[in-house]
């Protein structure tokens, strides 16, 4: 419990006090990028949870300069905290598809900065060619470099619902070339995604224990305006889950995480000009104060199972 900080699970802050010594911050940048699911080489409307900022309507403004971006986001940070440094986390689309030479120019402008400790990039399995992956390799070497995928669910006609795009063999392959090339990998999944049970989420976590992964982020589905799954929901065909029904499925999911495994996220906030459903979600804190008052109730870390099962 003290090595988490307080909290019965692996926490992305506790883990960053560990290895950097201190509170560090995320920034959120935009590379202007696009995803093969919107620019016609698999589709044209994205994953149907994506909103057009693609997954990244909390990021910086694409009409500004990375290093820009970064400079108007670590100032207001510091009028508020007292923050030294951050991790660059180039967030919206997917940020590993556009030439190599515009990868490394933009990596390469947050990596110059002292007090950028390292990047976090999300992207996509399938977008990861060997040049690409050469380049994380030699950033990585002079800071960590953390890359995102995501996975959101292991199943099948699950990932032909959402529209994903690619099979678990992708998945497998690209958390096979970064861990060889010494990448930590971060998987994001999708809870209460439309048709999963219980059980289907936790088959998930189950597989990604079996992984050589180093983070995960456990994510609330949200119904944001403008996406085909707003249109389904209206339709009638799925239902949001209650804030309580979430918290139940995350403590299960927590309890079957390997504890080796960071926990970057375990809810999210949509943004609120957008967001259908669940309209709790937009009070993250009071979510988050309830996860931790539920599993201290309830002993939720003497119950792990602590197993790559």
């Amino acid at each position: 419990m003290d090595l988490w900080r307080g909290k019965p699970y692996y926490s992305l802050d506790a883990m960053l006090r560990q290895r950097f010594g201190e509170k560090i911050y995320k920034i959120t940048l935009n590379g202007g990028m696009t995803c093969p699911n919107r620019d016609g080489s698999l589709g044209r409307n994205g994953c149907i949870f994506c909103s057009a900022g693609g997954s990244g309507d909390f990021a910086g403004n694409a009409s500004l300069s990375i290093p820009a971006q970064i400079e108007e986001q670590i100032q207001a940070i510091r009028e508020k905290r007292p923050v030294r440094r951050f991790i660059a986390y180039f967030q919206a689309y997917t940020n590993t598809y556009a030439p190599v030479e515009y990868l490394a120019e933009i990596f390469g402008q947050a990596m110059e900065r002292s007090d950028i400790a390292g990047l976090s990039i999300g992207t996509r399995p399938d977008c990861l060619p060997p040049d690409v992956l050469e380049l994380l390799a030699r950033l990585n070497a002079q800071k960590p470099v953390w890359v995102e995928l995501g996975l959101q669910t292991i199943h099948e006609s699950t990932a032909r619902y959402i529209r994903r795009g690619y099979d678990l063999n992708c998945f497998e392959q690209a958390v096979a070339d970064l861990r060889s090339r010494g990448i930590e990998v971060i998987v994001h999944t999708i809870l209460g995604l439309p048709g999963e049970s219980k059980e289907d989420t936790l088959a998930t976590i189950r597989y990604l224990n079996r992984q050589d992964i180093q983070g995960i982020k456990l994510q609330l589905l949200h119904i944001l305006e403008g996406t085909d799954l707003a249109a389904d929901y209206r339709a009638g065909k799925f239902q949001a889950l209650f804030m309580d029904e979430y918290l139940d499925l995350v403590i299960s999911c927590l309890e079957c995480l390997s504890p080796d495994i960071v926990v970057h996220r375990i809810t999210g906030d949509g943004p609120k000009d957008l967001l259908i459903a669940p309209l709790w979600s937009s009070h993250k804190r009071e979510a988050l104060n309830a996860l931790h008052h539920k599993m201290k109730v309830q002993n939720a870390w003497q119950g792990r199972c602590f197993l790559r099962n």
